[in-house]
């Protein structure tokens, strides 16, 4: 298993509440392909680097997860389907090694 990171972008259009369900939903696929959240972040709604679809703000969440590539070629398939979701980003964080000098 290998370490994730995956922000997700949600419209605004949504209420709170329901933003918070399709970041729920993305957990409960990471559940059901054995990935183990190690750690989420929900930042509520805040505004957009630039516009997006004609919007200028979105609900933001971030995952930290393990998981093996599989796993995380299904949550992304799942993300790209679904109409709520505006953008989304998965990277492997890099581990710093300290060298004595």
């Amino acid at each position: 298993m290998r370490r994730y990171e995956l922000m997700v972008l949600i419209t605004d259009t949504l209420e709170e509440e329901d933003a918070q369900a399709v970041f729920a939903r993305a957990k409960d696929i990471l559940a059901k392909q054995n990935g183990q959240l190690l750690d989420e972040a929900w930042w509520s709604r805040r505004k957009l680097a630039y516009e997006i679809n004609k919007r200028d703000h979105g609900y933001y969440g971030v995952l930290d997860f393990l998981a093996e590539a599989d796993t995380v070629f299904e949550l992304e398939r799942q993300l790209k389907i679904s109409d709520d979701v505006i953008r989304f980003k998965t990277v492997r964080p890099e581990i710093r090694v300290r060298t004595s000098a």
